[in-house]
């Protein structure tokens, strides 16, 4: 059987999945086999694996550290929240059912566990190690009793916890020692190290704590990692919005504003802005704001019809209105592109009690939010006069989008593998206005430098090439990532606790 080690946190968003994606490039850079794993996820950034199936970015993430591709099994239970009360569920990649939190939390998850141990099963019978990532905390009272993602999950894969708190949120000992006096007996002996996260400053400064925390709970305190800034790797969900990275970027060079959608979904769309050197992206405040931008951004949602209400409502159709009349170029993805059009159809009522929502009306194409979703990879190349120019992404939505009246696609596309190609989104003038569902679409570096020339254009700015690789930049960041935390992991006797020996040893523990 595959050896697990699980990270939990004392909180949501203390670290666990950064630093269990650190785990799987360290075990993976160390020769083993290993994979990712968490029972279920809440999130909107999502991701689809090569064969058309959707789990959270988190466990995609940490797939490409271990240096393999994702796998629905990674990830069995995806939470995608479309509003305040409820979310969309997802049991191994496809759509199960739409509940309120309510509801999902005092229903009946026999069938939801079964699909874990499943997808936990299929994993340990192809992998040599299992890095585990808990949610939010092991001991919200409240809901352990129906807790499947902590020490439930820990139990089944009968893992090694590593208990993680940040100590920049202030109240480091009262989070651990509060965490582990809660736990159950059994519980808490699976909990082998300690890590303490986001230390700014010499970490010999906390030489003392460690002290407490060792003589306090008798458990071993595994490192105290540095804060880490800038690491270029893919956040979890929204709470990732207040990274430094996305911060106002006060460069010289082109400003593009990105509009901040209250269901904002797979925002990571933008990295790749934040990571070119003469670009300036900003998460826009208020309406008013977008006067400054250079270009402008209108991202993905889970909830179009809502945020489509938004934008009237609040200002912020008017801004893009006349942004669009002094041709400063727009950028809308998935969610973004179907806002484009003349009206937004859900009469199922799939995404909230809307039946129809006018559009920005920019675009001769109606939208229908139907079931099934759809989630696939494509590829293919843009229209003419820029046909030379290859793109790739994934599309996760909803909605069917159909022409009703002459319009120009974006790009000819069909899924990997097909070479039956279709058209995808819209182009309006010479780009002054793109659409399209094409998740990851800044990515693609050709088309990424010919949008920010034509910004750059309109700015009249001296024309640039794009040098970047996204997916070099994303590699580096693992492994700077791994050499981060090997400095301020204690390595030898993390694999000692894991009962795995390191390469080099007798066995390494890695299958082929």
């Amino acid at each position: 059987m595959a050896q697990s080690v699980m990270v939990m946190g004392t909180s949501s968003h203390v670290g666990k999945s950064v630093l269990a994606t650190a785990l799987c490039r360290i075990f993976y850079q160390d020769g083993f086999h290993v994979a990712p794993f968490k029972v279920q996820n809440m999130s909107r950034n999502s991701a689809v694996t090569p064969d058309g199936l959707e789990i959270s970015r988190a466990q995609a993430t940490q797939a490409a550290a271990a240096g393999i591709a994702p796998n629905v099994h990674m990830n069995p239970i995806l939470l995608k929240p479309t509003d305040g009360h409820s979310s969309q569920v997802i049991v191994q990649g496809r759509v199960y059912a739409e509940q309120s939190a309510a509801s999902y939390m005092h229903s009946d998850k026999d069938a939801l566990w079964q699909a874990a141990q499943a997808s936990f099963r299929y994993l340990t019978e192809r992998f040599a190690v299992i890095v585990m990532e808990g949610a939010g905390s092991p001991v919200e009272m409240n809901l352990k009793a129906r807790d499947l993602a902590n020490m439930r999950a820990a139990e089944m894969a009968q893992a090694a916890v590593i208990l993680v708190a940040d100590i920049e949120r202030g109240g480091v000992f009262a989070s651990v020692i509060g965490t582990l006096e809660l736990l159950e007996p059994a519980e808490r002996a699976r909990v082998v190290g300690l890590v303490i996260n986001k230390f700014r400053g010499d970490p010999a400064l906390f030489d003392d704590g460690v002290r407490f925390l060792e003589e306090r709970t008798g458990i071993p305190v595994l490192g105290v990692i540095p804060y880490l800034p800038d690491l270029a790797i893919d956040e979890e969900d929204s709470l990732g919005l207040d990274a430094p990275r996305y911060a106002p970027d006060q460069r010289a060079g082109i400003r593009i504003g990105i509009v901040p959608l209250p269901h904002i979904a797979n925002f990571t769309d933008v990295d790749p802005l934040f990571w070119e050197a003469d670009v300036g992206p900003f998460f826009a405040r208020a309406p008013e704001d977008l006067a400054q931008a250079d270009g402008i951004i209108v991202p993905g949602t889970k909830n179009t019809m809502e945020d489509l209400v938004w934008l009237h409502a609040t200002g912020w159709a008017e801004a893009l209105q006349n942004a669009r009349s002094q041709q400063i170029p727009i950028l809308a993805i998935c969610g973004g592109y179907q806002m484009l059009g003349m009206v937004v159809r859900d009469p199922d009522q799939l995404e909230s009690h809307r039946v129809k929502v006018p559009g920005l009306g920019w675009a001769p194409h109606e939208t229908t939010l139907v079931s099934p979703k759809r989630t696939q990879w494509v590829q293919g190349h843009l229209t003419d006069p820029w046909s030379a120019i290859p793109v790739k992404g994934y599309e996760i939505h909803m909605g069917r989008t159909v022409p009703i009246g002459d319009s120009k696609p974006f790009a000819t596309v069909h899924p990997t593998g097909d070479a039956l190609g279709r058209p995808d989104g819209i182009v309006i003038g010479q780009m002054a206005v793109v659409g399209t569902y094409l998740h990851g679409v800044l990515d693609n570096q050709g088309f990424r430098e010919l949008w920010l020339n034509q910004v750059r254009r309109r700015a009249g700015r001296d024309l640039q090439p794009s040098t970047l690789s996204v997916d070099d930049l994303r590699e580096k960041a693992y492994d700077r990532l791994a050499t981060a935390v090997r400095g301020h992991l204690q390595l030898d006797l993390l694999y000692d606790v894991v009962g795995l020996k390191k390469l080099g040893d007798e066995h390494n523990g890695s299958v082929s």
